[in-house]
């Protein structure tokens, strides 16, 4: 049974609504104005059909991670982006069989392990997760690394994409470098010293003509080349970090995690499938799984489970707001 697409459409509004609340006070609001405007529509809702357009079964890339403070430690990554991107990735395979490759440095990818495996997700080598996404019997995820090294960026994204075939390329709070070429951080520092650079895989799918959606909150990630008129105008340092590489669709959140929650919970409603949600429970389970395996609160410098300065409680109650309101499409 299909949901009535005007139940849809108003609870893709109030999914907006609640991503686009700009707590830390970052500026988020004014990139939703822009995001928006530039979609025609609501982000989460074009985001969720964007996914669900891909047939049952299909690769698509994901990527996610931040080697944060990448001056110090290619082994310092941030809570931001991985739980989020495991929620969308265990939607996908339990929903509609996809197997999601995601892409990171090699130096996070045990950390994506543990995020994934705590969202019940199995992490296995391509052709055995090939296996458990035709059969339906595992929801499952394959993790690669990409390259560090500019001068092999061009050649392994292509070999990567004629190789896997992605329907789809799906990024979330992955930096992208800005109009001078630097990977800069939300206070305009320079961290793209042993950086995948994933930004040119992402490019090289666009110039392929393969569907993009990504999330971002601060104006430096890729996708953000797709306003980024409104970075510059409206972000601290915005005019400097301004990721220049777009997507089809943009995702503008007050913390990427939400954007990933929303267009999970976006994806359960046109599902009508309550397991495809990001619960209160799931939600405490993985940013703790975070602090397990080192991940920092990068606004605050430490580690623990409070994401981008907010108490680990404010993203609880926030999932459990996510579940309100698309509850009735459940029923």
């Amino acid at each position: 049974m299909t949901v009535d697409r005007k139940v849809l459409e108003a609870i893709d509004e109030r999914l907006d609504k609640l991503v686009s609340l700009d707590i830390g006070g970052r500026g988020v609001e004014h990139l939703y104005v822009a995001a928006r405007a530039r979609q025609g529509g609501s982000l989460i809702g074009a985001a969720a059909d964007a996914l669900l357009a891909v047939p049952d079964g299909a690769t698509i890339f994901v990527t996610t991670g931040s080697v944060s403070r990448a001056w110090i430690s290619t082994e310092i990554g941030e809570n931001d982006g991985p739980a989020g991107a495991a929620v969308v990735i265990r939607a996908l395979s339990v929903g509609k069989r996809v197997h999601c490759v995601l892409l990171a440095e090699e130096t996070l990818l045990p950390g994506m392990k543990a995020i994934l495996t705590s969202a019940g997700v199995t992490v296995l080598p391509y052709e055995q997760a090939q296996i458990a996404c035709k059969d339906g019997s595992l929801a499952v995820c394959t993790l690669l690394p990409f390259t560090t090294k500019d001068e092999e960026a061009t050649a392994e994204a292509k070999e990567l994409l004629a190789t896997f075939k992605p329907s789809l390329f799906f990024s979330t709070e992955r930096v992208g470098r800005a109009r001078d070429g630097v990977y800069y951080s939300m206070r305009a520092i320079d961290y793209g010293m042993g950086r995948s650079r994933i930004d040119v895989l992402f490019d090289e799918a666009i110039a392929q003509g393969i569907p993009t959606v990504a999330v971002g909150d601060g104006g430096n990630e890729i996708g953000m080349g797709a306003i980024t008129k409104a970075v510059a105008d409206h972000v601290k340092f915005g005019a400097t970090i301004a990721a220049v590489t777009p997507a089809d669709v943009l995702v503008t959140a007050a913390c990427s995690n939400w954007g990933c929650n929303a267009i999970a919970a976006a994806i359960a409603a046109r599902r009508k499938d309550a397991r495809l949600l990001n619960t209160p429970e799931l939600e405490r389970q993985l940013l703790l799984r975070g602090v397990d395996i080192g991940l920092i609160n990068s606004v605050q410098n430490v580690v623990d489970a409070n994401v981008d300065g907010m108490h680990l409680e404010t993203h609880v109650a926030f999932a459990e707001m996510l579940r309100a309101v698309v509850k009735p499409a459940l029923n």
